[in-house]
């Protein structure tokens, strides 16, 4: 089923958004969600199979839980293979009392009040 060109928007403003958290940083879902001024659940985004979400382009591995918790995903290994692809980018990667894989959100979380590309604006103008 065709996406409709207001779903189509939203997936490529969640994609930009992604691609702007820089290099060894973290963001939990539920902000990107608020930097696109969004209250919806961008957690299966990764599994959206229509798009290149876990493509070398956008850096998927770089968005967890507001917890600092690798999300379990549909593939066994997926969790493991967020953490190695974290730990490729200097991310330390810890293992919970629970056996999750944990992120240090004090040490390693990204979390600005605007993305980098809309730093400087205000209603569409150049401050």
């Amino acid at each position: 089923m065709a996406r409709s060109d207001e779903a189509e928007n939203f997936f490529a403003a969640v994609y930009q958004a992604v691609q702007e958290i820089p290099h060894g940083k973290v963001t939990s879902y539920g902000h990107i969600a608020r930097l696109l001024g969004r209250r919806v659940c961008l957690k299966y985004l990764p599994d959206d199979g229509s798009r290149t979400f876990n493509s070398g382009t956008v850096p998927w591995q770089r968005v967890i839980s507001s917890k600092g918790v690798i999300s379990p995903r549909a593939h066994p290994s997926g969790a493991s293979n967020q953490a190695d692809a974290l730990r490729q980018e200097g991310v330390e990667v810890s293992q919970g009392n629970m056996g999750e894989l944990m992120v240090d959100l004090g040490a390693y979380g990204w979390f600005p009040d605007c993305l980098p590309s809309e730093e400087g604006m205000m209603d569409g103008k150049l401050e």
